[in-house]
């Protein structure tokens, strides 16, 4: 089994892709494909066949895979943008 830097539950930045910046909590850890689902980063619409639950069908949002190399811990992040001096404002 692969040990990775992150695991579920962290707080971690998105540092590289199209989402690159964003922010969000670990919601699972895929070891054996190297990815990892972030609250709120690279939502997708899967699109849902009628059911009892959805008797119209539904187009549902949720989150997509990014891959472990492209987050890092965002205690670390901080702590690498103060020591560059390019901080930013925390809201």
């Amino acid at each position: 089994m692969t040990k990775f830097h992150v695991k579920k539950g962290d707080e971690v930045v998105v540092i590289a892709g199209s989402e690159k910046g964003k922010r969000g909590k670990i919601l699972s850890v895929e070891t054996k494909k190297e990815r990892v689902v972030v609250e709120g980063v690279r939502m997708i619409k899967k699109h849902m066949r009628k059911n009892q639950n959805n008797p119209q069908g539904a187009i549902i949002e949720r989150e997509g895979t990014v891959h472990v190399s492209n987050v890092m811990l965002a205690d670390q992040f901080d702590a690498r943008s103060t020591k560059r001096g390019t901080a930013t404002a925390k809201a």
